[in-house]
C-alpha cells in the first residue's frame, strides 16, 4: 500500500462518515467496491484514500480530483447516486471541498 500523498494542484474532497462500530467493516467494504467500480473510472479522478478510526466509529475519505467540476460530475454520476442510499444506511457524513495549502513528508 502506498502512502497518502496529496497534490497541491488538485481539488481535495474530504468526507467524514460516522457509523456504528459494528458497521465499520461493512462500510469500508462498500466504499472499496465503490472506489474500484465507479470512482476510479470517472473523468478527473486523481486518487482516493480511506482512513478508518481505531474505535470503529468513523471512516474518512480523502480524494483528489482535477478540479471542482470533476467533483460535481462524480456527485451527479448515476452510478455514484446508486451507492448513496447504501452508504447513508450505514453512516451519516459531512463533506468539504478545498485545496492543500501545506504538506510535509519524511
Amino acid at each position: 500500500m502506498e502512502n497518502l500523498a496529496l497534490r497541491q494542484d488538485a481539488t481535495t474532497l474530504v468526507n467524514v462518515l460516522t457509523c456504528a462500530p459494528a458497521d465499520q467493516n461493512v462500510l469500508l467494504a462498500l466504499l472499496r467496491e465503490n472506489m474500484d467500480r465507479v470512482i476510479a473510472t470517472l473523468d478527473g479522478w486523481v486518487s482516493s484514500s480511506l482512513v478508518a478510526s481505531a474505535d470503529g466509529s468513523r471512516v474518512i475519505i480523502v480524494s483528489q480530483w482535477r478540479d471542482a467540476d470533476a467533483v460535481k460530475g462524480m456527485q451527479s454520476d448515476e452510478r455514484m447516486l446508486a451507492y448513496f442510499p447504501r452508504i447513508k444506511a450505514l453512516a451519516t457524513f459531512e463533506s468539504t471541498v478545498g485545496v492543500v495549502v501545506h504538506a510535509r513528508a519524511a
